[in-house]
């Protein structure tokens, strides 16, 4: 049958789930509703899909765990290279975490990243 008119409506969902897989595949199955002639929209910045990273603290820790092991490594080899020998820590401070989307395409992916600053103490 022909469409003889054609509507246009506006509705905003908000689901707050931890079950990103089903929430996904939900909004995949939206588009099968474009067979039977209802078309969805999701350009709109203001009504964009975000995914939140909620469990910052569960991996603090071990981030800041293996910042500092990394920033040792680092400076025993710059000791190395120096001829010199790596002291005690002089002052070290934990920079800010970011929490970053892994790449557009991937939203719900995410990437988080600390820098941590850490002096030591070299001696000849």
């Amino acid at each position: 049958s022909k469409i003889e008119f054609r509507y246009t409506a506006t509705q905003t969902i908000t689901v707050y789930s931890k079950k990103i897989k089903d929430a996904r595949a939900t909004m995949n199955k939206l588009a099968t509703l474009g067979k039977k002639g209802i078309a969805f929209t999701g350009n709109s910045y203001e009504n964009s899909t975000e995914y939140l990273f909620t469990r910052l603290n569960d991996v603090k820790p071990v981030m800041v765990e293996e910042a500092t092991t990394k920033a040792r490594e680092v400076a025993e080899k710059f000791a190395k290279d120096s001829n010199s020998k790596l002291g005690k820590i002089k002052k070290a401070g934990q920079g800010q975490f970011s929490i970053n989307n892994r790449d557009k395409n991937n939203p719900h992916i995410k990437k988080i990243r600390v820098v941590s600053t850490v002096e030591y103490y070299l001696s000849d």
